[in-house]
C-alpha cells in the first residue's frame, strides 16, 4: 500500500517515553496541524506522560467527509490507519503498555481515532473523540472481533455540528458500548466547532486514572 502520509514529522511534548509512565497521541482535524494539537496538550499537564501528535500530509487525513463512503477515502484513509499504528507500536516498544496510552482527536482527527479504535479493539487507557464519530457512509457496519475490555470512550460533540451529525455520534457510542467498551456520550446544546471546559475536565480524569 502506498503510505500517503509517510515521512510526515511527529511532534512530542512532556517527558520522553523512556521516562514517561503513560502517553497520549493527539490527532489534529483537517486542516490543522500537529502543532496544533499538540497546544492542547497544556491543558492536560502532567509529569508522567509523554504528549505525540503525528502531522497529516497536506494537513488532511483523509480527503471527503467521514460520512462518504469509505472507498472514496481511500488510500488517505488506511494511510492515516497505519500512522496511528505505528506511533502506537512505537510507544509499545518503549516500554508503555496500550492500556497506558490514551489515543485523542478533534474533529477529523476524532475520527480517526474512532475508526483506529475500532479497528484495532484493545484494552487502551481511553479514547477521547472531541467532535467525531466512526468513519463510512450510513449503513456502515463495523463489526471488527474483538474487545475494548472496559476502555473508557468518551464522545463529545455539539448537538448541532455541520461536520458532525448527532447521529452519528450516538450510533458510534452504541457500536463501542456493543464492543465492550466504557462509554460516555456528551451532547453540548448549540456548541460550536470547538472543545469545551467539560470535555477537557473529562479528560483530566480519565488521565488521572491511568497515574493514581
Amino acid at each position: 500500500m502506498v503510505n500517503m502520509h509517510e515521512g510526515q514529522p511527529v511532534l512530542h511534548t512532556g517527558v520522553s517515553l523512556k521516562q514517561a509512565t503513560a502517553a497520549m497521541i493527539l490527532l489534529h482535524g483537517r486542516g490543522a496541524t500537529a502543532e496544533d494539537i499538540l497546544s492542547l496538550s497544556q491543558e492536560f499537564p502532567d509529569p508522567s506522560f509523554a504528549y505525540l501528535a503525528p502531522q497529516a500530509a497536506n494537513y488532511t487525513w483523509y480527503p471527503n467527509r467521514f460520512i462518504a463512503p469509505i472507498a472514496s477515502n481511500e488510500p488517505y484513509l488506511s494511510s492515516a490507519l497505519e500512522v496511528v499504528d505505528h506511533l502506537m507500536n512505537r510507544v509499545v516498544e518503549a516500554g508503555i503498555p496500550r492500556d497506558r496510552i490514551i489515543l485523542l482527536g478533534f474533529s477529523q482527527g476524532a475520527c480517526l481515532s474512532l475508526e483506529y479504535a475500532v479497528r484495532n479493539p484493545l484494552r487502551y487507557g481511553g479514547v477521547a473523540a472531541l467532535s467525531g464519530g466512526l468513519i463510512g457512509a450510513p449503513g456502515t457496519q463495523w463489526d471488527y472481533p474483538g474487545s475494548m475490555e472496559q476502555t473508557p470512550v468518551f464522545l463529545g460533540c455539539s448537538d448541532v455540528d455541520f461536520h458532525i451529525p448527532k447521529e452519528r455520534v450516538s450510533e458510534s457510542a452504541v457500536v463501542f458500548r456493543n464492543k465492550g467498551a466504557d462509554v460516555t456520550e456528551r451532547l453540548y446544546p448549540n456548541m460550536g466547532h470547538t472543545v469545551n471546559e467539560d470535555e477537557i475536565a473529562f479528560v483530566q480524569r480519565m488521565m488521572a486514572a491511568l497515574t493514581a
